[in-house]
């Protein structure tokens, strides 16, 4: 299935946009661009993720409404549900490149999508995996 859109974001990203803090300016202010500016697209594990972690981290965490208001909007982008076929793909990722099943499922779902990149901290940057590249959009 390909939906046209290049990027595909992981939690990290979505939440440095949502959270912006002082010490973390220039996360901040990337992570808003990406999400303002760049066709992108994600899966339902990143916005599960990203709407129990935005309500435990920053000072302050978003409230329950806040956070449920971002996972709206962030669901109008392409979004992958985590169904058998990504989780089956997303353990042989985990096992084939000794990563977390988790970041398994992320390339699994971004290449089901047809995404040819992935913004993440959570991978080696520049590193291909399979058809789908990583790039740490902070470095």
């Amino acid at each position: 299935m390909t939906v046209g859109a290049d990027v595909f974001l992981d939690t990290n990203i979505l939440i440095y946009a949502a959270l912006g803090q002082e010490d973390e300016q220039h996360r901040f202010e990337t992570a808003r661009r990406i999400v303002l500016m760049e066709d992108y697209c994600t899966s339902s594990q990143v916005l599960a993720e990203f709407y129990v972690n935005v309500q435990k981290k920053g000072t302050p965490p978003l409230t329950a409404e806040r956070a449920a208001e971002w996972v709206r909007v962030l669901a109008r982008k392409p979004c992958q549900p985590v169904d058998a076929e990504v989780v089956r793909s997303g353990v042989a990722l985990s096992r084939r490149y000794q990563i977390s099943y988790w970041d398994g499922a992320i390339l699994a779902a971004a290449e089901r999508l047809g995404a040819h990149t992935v913004y993440t901290e959570d991978l080696s940057h520049g590193q291909s995996y399979g058809s789908v590249r990583v790039i740490n959009p902070f470095k």
